[in-house]
């Protein structure tokens, strides 16, 4: 995938099919809609392309409101280039761009991406006061040389498949759940930092994990994981793990930590340090909530029967493979 930032660095090659969105994410209902978007865009001899923002809209026009995201921006774009996209492009959003009439949007669009198609939901809507709906931005087409092509959403089961249900799920620990209207298990990447270097004399150590600002973390407690290292000397390598969210109320804790205990490491003759290492983690079941206990022992006895029960879930580790967006992201 071609990636860019701002129209002005975008050069499309050809002309382009185009889909525009927060894709906060980029769950089934995205995946569904860049599906049809390469059809049209093959059907058209175009490249297929999206546009996303960052921040998002919704920081901007109301800062007072928490809005965690389930992907980064440049996630979404890994996430895209999965699906074979052939052109991201990360749009700033300011108030500058939130005020832009529909119409001056569409032709900045139609002019710096030579746009053929537009292929949306039937909700979608752009420029001020999300006056740009389907009409209107089928008029503009007929004037600038694209067609509008909607795409119905999707459900899964009996869910609707949206970012603000995903969200519910992981706010309860619910990430099995989230990670079938993902359509692959939720996953958090960061850098390993400095911990306070307990689990180290209890004989657990763990990875103190620096996740981007306004990455939503699932809900407080310990989970089934597979970490996956990306510069692990001699290439990538991914174990299975056990990943506690919390504040460690046990011993005292007062920072909210993204701690990680990978099994079976370091392999047989590896390094173990990963200070300072990026290290990607997917979640793939809940095995209880954060709770205090009486004594350290007793932590510790709960600890190793957190690290049965995690073994007893996930796959043999002769079978892992790579999460799908570290195979798609660049190291």
């Amino acid at each position: 995938m071609q990636t860019f930032y701002d129209f002005p660095a975008a050069q499309p090659t050809r002309p382009t099919a185009l889909t525009i969105g927060n894709f906060d994410g980029l769950h089934r209902g995205h995946q569904a809609l860049l599906s049809a978007l390469k059809e049209v865009a093959f059907a058209l001899d175009a490249a297929s392309s999206l546009v996303t923002f960052d921040p998002h809209p919704l920081t901007v026009l109301r800062p007072d409101v928490p809005n965690p995201l389930l992907t980064t921006p440049q996630e979404r774009l890994h996430l895209a280039a999965a699906q074979a996209v052939d052109l991201g492009i990360i749009l700033p959003f300011t108030h500058e761009l939130a005020a832009l009439e529909p119409e001056a949007f569409v032709r900045l669009l139609a002019r710096r991406l030579n746009l053929v198609a537009l292929v949306v939901g039937p909700d979608f809507a752009l420029g001020r006061n999300r006056r740009g709906d389907l009409d209107l931005l089928t008029v503009l087409g007929a004037q600038l040389g694209y067609r509008v092509h909607v795409i119905a959403p999707i459900a899964w089961g009996d869910q609707p498949v949206r970012s603000s249900v995903i969200r519910s799920h992981l706010r309860a620990g619910e990430v099995v759940a989230a990670g079938e209207l993902l359509g692959r298990r939720y996953h958090a990447t960061g850098l390993v930092v400095q911990g306070d270097q307990r689990g180290r004399t209890i004989g657990i150590p763990t990875a103190n994990l620096q996740i981007a600002a306004g990455k939503l973390w699932p809900a407080d407690g310990v989970y089934a994981t597979q970490t996956y290292i990306h510069d692990w000397p001699g290439g990538p390598a991914t174990f299975n793990s056990v990943t506690n969210l919390g504040h460690r109320p046990t011993v005292g804790g007062l920072e909210h930590r993204f701690e990680t205990h990978l099994l079976d490491f370091p392999p047989p003759g590896g390094d173990d340090n990963l200070y300072g290492r990026t290290l990607t983690v997917e979640f793939v079941a809940r095995l209880r909530a954060e709770q205090r206990f009486g004594s350290l022992a007793e932590l510790v006895a709960q600890i190793h029967r957190d690290i049965a029960q995690a073994r007893a879930l996930l796959p043999d580790s002769r079978t892992m493979t790579a999460p799908l967006l570290a195979r798609h992201e660049p190291h």
